[in-house]
Order: structure tokens, then sequence, then C-alpha cells
């Protein structure tokens, strides 16, 4: 909602000298979202009066068309000769009175004027369109037309109201009432501890038995209406300049006299009105639901499928217009039209004006089945003051007798529904237990009243609740409304106090030193959505029985492109390493630990918590049954290099052993032992794949995989070449640990050091000559590491050799060479009977 102060003011007697950022704070403290203060005519310089045109000379030999014009300024250029100027607009004639801004003024933007030679000609100033005034579209693209009885050589900074400031509100879903000046103003009036005058403040007719004929047969559609009628409009009447500038700087554009009474009276009360032409009424103005498949031609000119829930307005010929959203084409205000040959003007004369209430739900659903907000829409689905409905037609009549030498007719339709106002009990100290403060009885009430209220009782106080606000529905609401006119910032800050003794979980623990660890080693935290399309799952290339496609798909997704949970955290990582590298980062090692969503054999079905009492830990079990499992995944994915090529080296590109490694880093967090062995599965390139495994329940079990992705993965992602990737389950990390990672004893006794180098089959894994190894050696072994691998004529087609490392020390002594090389036979001699392994030169 935009509000010129200019216009503020005449509801509220603000102190002298007050300005848009004073109201803006003041607002503010009262809990108005206004997000900007606009300085209108900021920097503007006249001199900038009102001219006459009194010749036009058209001029030849350019790319466009070009006018050599004098016109009249008075004595505002010293001198009281025409004003010569060169223009380029069209859309005025000799004899209009335009705006004319003269050598040595200053226009918004910085734009000094001079005078200067152009086309051939010196232009002594310019004639002004709105934009070049900063005034906005009035419809016309072009030079200010006035009307004629202002008088040349008038200042127009101050007839054109050039000079305001505007506050900028976002009006949130519940203040539905400061979607108008009225509103605004009973705000302000309270911040200031101001009267209001209340604009809806009006002599009214009370109905009477000869007004248009209405029908409603939906009253819980519309349980109020309103129609007045005004004929013998001058169809030539224009809007005044006061009334446009006040639409413009509101926002809105000026399109004709009883369209801008309308929407001036909607900006000003918060009801929506709409005109009818009356000579395009056929009979009767009905209020009905639409029938299934019913069409209809709104003003925008676009012809509407209705849906049966559709509330909409009806004459004898069908629907006229959307109820609350829009009106239709059929009974649109008709522009004046003059006749070329007898030069008479033909237009709509005789107007019907609907000032309804309709129900904020119906109105809110219609707009969106149609995608068709509008300013109506938005005001009716946020609630609108039903008791404002006659004042506002009462003003619009008023309006357009006074502007367009109409005459109201007596007849005043008023259909209402029966109903009694709200009322609510509240404790009178209830605003002080939800605040934590005591603001007493007296405080309570009178804050209530400024809001609008009617408050009874002592102890227990009865509400009765503003026609305005239908978003007080509860003592909450009365309390907010208390506590935000105290002033927010007036609440006392106490931190809470948490038990002693409780930290982070174990879980939590786990996660935090795994993220430590990753991001030690290099890696980028990346934070993606948690929400996947299904056609990633073809991407990924894994098979349709995988249990990664089974998902669970959201009711109402922020995307339609990406409606289901994730089950895997690659997609979101490698789309990250996809953007990164598209943007010039080629060099990438990105983690992520997060949630994945496993759907259950059967879907669940939530049960509806209370809202007024504790849930039991049955309804509470009977939730969590109905949520899909939540295991924590975490994942990295590498491309690039992995060691940059300095003075100190070539560097390395990131490959599948950095994966390998990762998942090993995160092993050593959990206290766990990782196996590591060739596998295949899905994203992965079927040779360069590794899967994780972990001891539970004395069972080994698949908890991931890590390697290079297979290339036409890489492909269809749009990923670097041989990019690498790791994605394990957490959750089962965790409970193959063994709880607190054991620091290692150091032992003050030497090592003994024994290198072993092994020849197998090329297929055997080099983590199961490892395996074996370890095992054999016993106790005695303190690490083992395999340091190269080699393949050629030496060791034979179809063989490589292995060779390790192997440390032992003892805890309480020196070992003796006997020791470790008996240790190291042992281990040699069991690699040879689980793997095949022959010692090498033996």
């Amino acid at each position: 909602m935009r509000v010129p102060l200019s216009w503020l003011r005449e509801y509220v007697d603000l102190p002298a000298g007050t300005t848009g950022r004073d109201v803006q704070a003041k607002l503010v403290d009262a809990g108005l979202e206004v997000e900007r203060v606009e300085q209108l005519g900021a920097g503007l310089q006249g001199p900038l009066v009102v001219g006459q045109v009194l010749t036009i000379e058209e001029l030849e030999g350019f790319r466009k068309p070009i006018r050599f014009c004098t016109v009249d300024v008075g004595q505002a250029n010293g001198t009281g000769e025409p004003q010569e100027i060169v223009c380029g607009a069209r859309n005025f004639s000799v004899g209009d009175k335009v705006v004319v801004v003269l050598p040595g003024a200053v226009l918004p933007g910085d734009f000094a004027i001079a005078s200067r030679k152009t086309y051939g000609r010196t232009s002594h100033g310019m004639i002004c369109s709105g934009d070049e005034l900063g005034m906005g579209d009035d419809g016309t693209h072009g030079i200010i037309v006035l009307p004629p009885e202002h008088e040349v050589g008038t200042d127009a900074i101050e007839l054109l109201q050039l000079v305001d400031e505007v506050l900028d509100i976002a009006v949130t879903p519940d203040r539905g009432y400061c979607l108008s000046m009225r509103g605004v103003a009973r705000e302000t009036a309270t911040a200031y501890g101001l009267p209001l005058r209340d604009p809806a403040l009006l002599d009214v007719p009370a109905p009477n038995s000869y007004g248009y004929l209405v029908k409603i047969d939906d009253p819980a559609g519309c349980d109020r209406f309103t129609a007045r009628t005004v004929t013998g409009l001058d169809p030539e009447a224009k809007s005044p300049i006061w009334l446009t500038r006040r639409l413009q700087k509101a926002g809105m554009r000026p399109i004709s006299l009883a369209v801008d009474v309308t929407n001036y009276v909607m900006l000003e009360l918060g009801q929506p009105l709409h005109a009818y032409d009356r000579s395009r009424l056929d009979g009767a103005i009905g209020v009905r639901r639409a029938e299934q498949g019913e069409k209809f031609t709104t003003l925008d000119g676009v012809k509407r499928t209705l849906d049966s829930e559709d509330l909409v307005i009806t004459d004898n010929s069908g629907p006229i217009g959307l109820a609350g959203v829009m009106g239709g084409a059929d009974t649109e205000i008709a522009d004046s039209v003059t006749d070329p040959e007898t030069g008479a003007v033909s237009g709509t004369t005789d107007v019907v004006i609907e000032a309804a209430h309709f129900d904020a739900l119906t109105i809110s659903r219609s707009a969106r089945r149609h995608k068709l907000a509008s300013e109506a829409s938005k005001r009716f689905e946020r609630g609108v003051d039903p008791q404002a409905a006659s004042a506002a037609a009462q003003r619009t009549v008023d309006l357009l007798v006074l502007l367009a030498g109409g005459t109201a007719e007596a007849g005043v339709t008023e259909l209402t529904a029966p109903g009694a106002p709200r009322t609510i009990a509240m404790r009178a100290d209830h605003p002080d237990r939800v605040a934590g403060m005591d603001y007493g009885r007296e405080t309570v009430v009178r804050r209530l009243q400024e809001v609008g209220c009617d408050v009874y009782g002592q102890d227990e106080l009865v509400v009765t609740v503003p026609s305005w606000r239908p978003d007080l529905a509860e003592p909450n609401d009365l309390a907010e409304e208390v506590i935000r006119l105290e002033g927010y910032g007036n609440l006392p800050s106490t931190l809470p106090q948490l038990p002693s003794g409780r930290g982070l979980t174990a879980r939590q623990q786990l996660h935090r030193r795994v993220g430590r660890a990753l991001a030690g080693a290099g890696y980028v935290e990346a934070l993606s959505y948690p929400f996947v399309g299904e056609g990633v799952f073809d991407q990924l290339q894994l098979p349709a029985h995988d249990a990664a496609r089974q998902v669970v798909k959201l009711v109402n997704p922020i995307s339609d492109e990406e409606p289901a949970l994730r089950t895997t955290l690659l997609p979101g990582l490698l789309g990250a390493l996809r953007r990164n590298d598209s943007r010039g980062s080629h060099d990438l090692a990105l983690f992520e630990t997060g949630s994945v969503f496993r759907a259950g054999p059967q879907p669940g079905v939530a049960v509806r918590l209370p809202v007024d009492r504790r849930p039991t830990a049955e309804e509470i079990a009977t939730l969590n049954a109905a949520l899909p499992a939540q295991p924590r995944y975490a994942a990295v994915v590498l491309a690039g290099a992995r060691e940059q090529a300095g003075w100190w080296g070539k560097g390395r590109p990131a490959d599948w052993a950095d994966a390998v490694q990762a998942a090993r880093s995160l092993a050593v967090e959990a206290g766990t032992e990782l196996v590591v062995r060739q596998g295949q599965y899905g994203p992965w390139h079927p040779g360069r794949c590794a899967e994780l495994l972990v001891t539970l329940d004395g069972v080994e079990t698949v908890i991931g995989h890590a390697g290079e992705l297979h290339p036409r993965v890489v492909k269809a992602m749009g990923l670097p070449a041989r990019t690498s990737a790791m994605e394990l389950d957490l959750d089962r990390l965790a409970a193959a640990g063994g709880g607190a990672v054991q620091a290692p004893r150091i032992s003050t006794f030497p090592v003994a050091t024994q290198d072993v180098a092994l020849i197998v089959d090329a297929s055997v894994p080099a983590a199961s000559v490892e395996a074996a190894l370890r095992k054999g050696a016993g106790e005695l072994l303190e690490s083992l590491r395999l340091f190269d691998v080699f393949t050629g004529e030496q060791v034979g087609g179809g063989k490589k050799s292995l060779a390790y490392a192997l440390r032992f020390r003892a805890a309480d002594r020196t070992l003796t060479a006997e020791e470790s090389t008996a240790a190291r036979d042992a281990a040699v001699a069991l690699a040879a009977e689980r793997t095949g392994a022959v010692l090498r030169g033996a």
C-alpha cells in the first residue's frame, strides 16, 4: 500500500515539520512493515509553469516527426514573449494548455534544462510529459494536456503536486484494513495519540424499496450488497488533477472519471466498488454461484470458464462479473466518442454502483483459480469492513455528482444477511501474562478502545471487535494489539535458562566431527534443497527396482519439476558442482551431510494433532509412524585438481582414491573399521567403484559407495570429466562404531619395519590381500601400507605385484628380529592361503 503523506494529513493533524521518515518510525514501532519512504520531486527546481500552445510548425527532413512550437508562458520567462520550443510529441494541438519547463530548471534525475540548438532550431525549454516529471503513466504516454481553466504562468509544481513523500507499506495478510488510507490513518492517529477524522463517517440515506433491484441467492458468499444509481453524467467529464495525482502516487493508473472515482474511494475506505453502465444491464442484478463450465468475458478481454465454486454477479443475460475479482466486459463503462459529422458526444451517462461484501475464502480461491489477482481481490481475501459498504457507495455518488454533473437517484438498495457483532471474553491480565510485564487493566482497556473495540467488565473483559478487524478472533489476538501499541521494544529481554548437564547427543557430536574432518581435508560444505525430480534417477542410471526410486512426493511442492523428497544427496551436490564449474571454478571438492527420505512399504497417513492441549504419547507415536524413514547421509564430490601445481611440484588430479579416503576418514571419526571392496552400483564406473562395508550385529553390511562416476552419468548431468563421488549412511556407520573414539597408546619402544612384495592374480583385490596380512600378523602389527603396485613381464601375464610396508611394535618391550620376522611370515602365509599370494623372489 502506497500512502502519500499529503493525503494522510487530511485525516490526521500531524505535528508541523513531521516527515515521512518520522511517520515511518512510528508505524514500524506499531507493527507495520514500512519498507521505504519515496521522496517525490527530489531535486526538482523551477521554473515549471502552465503554458498555452500558440503555434505549431511541422519540421520536415528528419527521421521522426518534429514540431517547432511557440508557447505563451506569461511573465514566467521574464519577458512575456512566446517561448520557442522544439517537441517530438503529437498528442497536443494549438490552444492546448501544457506544462513547460524553462531554462535554469532541474527535473528529477538531476536533468538540467538549458537552451540548446536541435533539429536546426533553438529550443528554449521543454514541453513535459508525465514520465519526465516523475508522475508515472497517465495512460497517454505523451505530453500532459491540462484542463483549459488553468491560467498561463501558474506554478505547475504546486498545481501537479509534484513534491510529496510516499510511504510504501508491506501489508501482512492479517492487517487487510491497512490497504486503505482510512486504516493507515487510524494506525497513525493511534501512534501519535491524535484524533482521527474518519472518512467513512458520512450521512447515508436509509435503504428503500425503489432502488435498483438486487437478488442474492447465496447469502453465505455475499452477506451485504449496496446499489446506488447516478444519472445524467457528462460523458466528456475528466478526472481532476488532484484525483489523478493521488491515484498515481498510490500506484494506480488513471483511466476514466467513473473508474477513477471507484478506485479512489477503494483506496480511501478500503471497500472495492464496481460501476456498471446501466444501459447495458439487462434486468435485476443477482449474486449466485456459477454453473460448472459457464463462460463470460472479464474486463481484460479474456474469456473465462467458470467453476461451480466461483461467485458471480449476474443479470438476465448471465454472468456480468466475477464477484470481488473483476467485472465483465459487457457492462463496462463506455469511453466518450465524438461523432465526426454531428459533433455529438456519446458515452456512459447512467451508472449503477455496486458496494458489496463477499466471503474472503471464496474470493481468494476464485482469484487463484483464474490466476487473476486484482486490487479488489487482494482486499476481499484479507478482510473488508462490511459496515463501510454504504458509506463507500455514498462517497462514490457524491464524487460523481460533483465531478461529472450527475444526479443521484433517490433509490437506495441495501441487502444484508442477519449477523451480530463478534465478542471475545478475556481476562484483564491476559496481555500481562503473554508479554511478561505488567500493563494493568486501564492500559489494556485504553489500547483496545484505540483499536476500535468496545470493552466491558472489570477482571473479566467482554470485548466487542470492530467490523474492520476480522483478524481479531481470540484473546491472544487482543493481547497482541495491546503489546504492539505499547511497543515491542519495551518488552523485557529474558534469555531462557537451559538445564545443566545437557549437551549435544552422540549423534550430533558425530555429525559435527564429520563436518570438521571433511572441512579439514579441504572439502567445502554445500547445502542443497531436499527436493528432486524423478528424472534425475535416470541420469544416475539407477535400475528400475532400486530402492532410491521409491520417493515420497509432496502434495504442494515448491516446484513442479522437483515434487519429491530426496533419497540420495548426490543430485544436489552434483548440481552445485556443475554450477560452480560452469562459472569458472574447476578445482572442486564439496561435501554435504543431511537427511534423505525413504518411503515405507505403505504410505502413512498423519493424524491431526490437537492445539488445545499437549498431544498424548500415542498420538505422537502415530504421527511419527506416518513419517518416512529419515537416515542421515554424508556425501562428497570431487573434480579438477586435488593438489595444485606450483614450484613445489606438478600437482595431482582428484580421482576415485580421494573419494574412498573421504569415507575412511569418516570411519575414523565414528571409531569403526571400514571395509573397502570392489563393487558396482548405479552412477559409479563399474571398474572404479568401491563398496563400503561395516560390521553390524556380526554381519558385513553395505553402507555406501565411492569412486569415479560413470562417463554416461557425467555426460547426462553435464559434469566435468573424471568426476568422483562418495556417499554413505552416517547412522549405520555410527551404529557400527565403538562409541567415543579412543586415543592411540604411544609406545616408547622402537618400531620394527618389514617390507613384503606379493604376486597375486590381477583380479584379486588389494583389500583382500591387506585383510589377510593384517589378520595373520597378529597383535604386534601397528600399521600396514600398500606403497607399490607393479605389473609387467617380470611378474608374468595376468599377475600383479603388491608391495606392503608392515610396522611392528610391542607396548612392553623391544621386539627381536626373530619376532618381527615370525609375524611377517605368519601374515604372508595367511595371505597365500586366502588369496594365493606368492612372495616375490621366492
